[in-house]
């Protein structure tokens, strides 16, 4: 297996464990994940490692929002250099969850718009949805993207 799918494999692997509620196995997998991204100069999985991190994070009371909002701008600012949508409507979906469960409602608005626009320009019918569910109801828990 090359270096590549190896670090694909894990980002993924992070993602599966966050999906199933296993944070810590999750964190430990995804910071794994960050650190081939760097070793290996493949620049392009730090993006998603950093996104699983805030999501891990964003997940923890009360402390994650700090750390979660660090993490979410780091895989902002990767995914805007790379050019990836898909990681930058990500990144604005789960600031717009951040920011309404701290009461920074503009902030979540602004977020959750930009998340919209992305998704519905790249025709990501499951993204997008999941805005509009957030828009619609006012959710505030931190469902998996």
């Amino acid at each position: 297996m090359s270096p590549t799918s190896r670090q694909w494999n894990v980002v993924c692997l992070s993602e599966a464990l966050l999906l199933a509620g296993r944070l810590d196995d999750a964190r430990t997998v995804a910071e794994r994940a960050l650190s081939l991204a760097q070793e290996f100069r493949h620049r392009v999985c730090e993006p998603w490692a950093l996104r699983n991190l805030a999501e891990i994070a964003a997940r923890r009371e009360p402390s994650g929002i700090a750390v979660a909002e660090g993490y979410y701008q780091q895989a902002l600012a990767l995914a805007e250099e790379f050019r990836m949508r898909p990681v930058l409507a990500s990144c604005h979906l789960g600031l717009g969850r951040l920011y309404r469960r701290a009461d920074r409602h503009a902030e979540a608005d602004r977020h959750f718009s930009t998340a919209r626009t992305l998704f519905r320009d790249m025709n990501m019918q499951a993204g997008l949805q999941q805005v509009e569910a957030e828009l619609r109801h006012g959710d505030t828990r931190m469902a998996p993207v």
